[in-house]
């Protein structure tokens, strides 16, 4: 199966030492046996099963990436790099969990071609921490954080986590301020949903959760903090000092192509979207992914672009898809612009913050009038 130049690569690792009581994402407790065999299963997958030339981004995602080991690392980016090449210039992240020891993990990691990592913070109080089942300390993040820059990873990226039980706008702030203290170049702070199945969502009734009033609130302060910070914001939840935006999440908001290894991961290639279900038995007998139909019509094109603070840009539109943006879609717009969800000229449409709030609707209102 073969994809375009500068494709994306997403490998899932569905390993975690403690699943977080909010978490829904595929994972799994795991041994070293079970660690060594995905390993070269992923392995086996890059040499016989799929093409994508030479991967402009790799994100090992999870689960918990770091649980694989750096060797094991290592040598899945190696069978990249000879299958397929990967240039020095291409992204690289790993996601990590803090609380382990650091300094020969990164190092190995960089001298392979690792030069993004990713580091689950969530909060800056020990209290917000334990609430969210974290078994981390904000020290630990510190010296995650100290240990990958000794190695030589300078783009670093921080997780931070809004709405969480008795969360406050100072404590918010507060944890804003220890990014900025570290200087990472790119925090990503997602509100919390209770996805069914979880323990949060068992939960649901005791937990001390803000109001939906409270947690808007507590979105606007993050934004306004994080750019008053020099963060720029560039997606609903995402901010970047400018030039650190992740290149690999933007392949997936500007409808370009990329490839999913793992159980539950997704892909999109050649026009079509494919996944993995969420079996690691399944996966490591051989089973196929599963065709979820075509990709990239306009309709899905327009959802994604306005999740950017870019925007749905009309030259984009007309490059890709041949015309003018729909003329529904613009009313509709400007409709929205009186209100304060968006902003419309010429150049194209835009989420205001106050629409970033309600994007669901608002995009499905300008999904609806583009006739979709």
């Amino acid at each position: 199966m073969c994809g375009q130049p500068g494709a994306g690569l997403y490998i899932h690792v569905p390993f975690c030492e403690k699943k977080c009581p909010y978490c829904d994402f595929y994972s799994l407790g795991f041994s070293e046996e079970q660690i060594n065999v995905y390993t070269k299963c992923i392995i086996d997958k890059i040499y016989n099963d799929y093409s994508i030339r030479e991967p402009g981004s790799v994100y090992f995602g999870g689960g918990t990436p770091s649980l694989l080991g750096a060797e094991n690392l290592a040598r899945i980016l190696k069978a990249v790099r000879t299958c397929w090449g990967l240039s020095c210039a291409a992204e690289v992240t790993v996601e990590v969990n803090p609380g382990r020891e650091w300094a020969s993990f990164f190092e190995i990691l960089s001298q392979h071609g690792v030069n993004r990592v990713s580091i689950g913070l969530q909060s800056a109080h020990t209290v917000e921490l334990e609430r969210l089942g974290r078994r981390h300390s904000v020290r630990q993040v510190a010296e995650t954080v100290r240990a990958a820059r000794r190695a030589g990873i300078g783009n670093l990226s921080l997780d931070l986590m809004l709405g969480i039980p008795e969360q406050t706008g100072t404590s918010l702030r507060e944890s804003i301020a220890f990014c900025a203290g570290l200087d990472v170049q790119h925090v990503s702070a997602y509100l919390l949903k209770i996805e069914p199945g979880t323990v949060f969502d068992r939960q649901r009734k005791t937990l001390l959760l803000p109001d939906e009033e409270t947690v808007c609130t507590l979105y606007e302060t993050a934004c306004e903090e994080l750019e008053r910070r020099g963060y720029r914001q560039y997606e609903i939840s995402n901010f970047a000092h400018p030039g650190f935006e992740s290149r690999h999440n933007l392949k997936y908001w500007r409808c370009e192509e990329y490839l999913g290894l793992g159980p539950s991961a997704h892909s999109f290639l050649n026009g079509r979207r494919f996944y993995f279900p969420r079996s690691l038995k399944g996966f490591l007998s051989g089973g196929m992914p599963v065709d979820d139909g075509p990709g990239g019509d306009a309709e899905e094109y327009v959802l994604l672009a306005l999740r950017l603070a870019e925007g749905l840009q009309a030259a984009d539109f007309r490059a890709r898809y041949g015309g003018p943006l729909p003329a529904g879609l613009v009313r509709k717009a400007a409709v929205l612009a009186r209100a304060g969800f968006c902003t419309v000229d010429e150049t194209g449409v835009r989420l205001t913050r106050k629409g970033f709030l309600l994007s669901n609707e608002v995009i499905a209102g300008l999904l609806c009038a583009a006739g979709f």
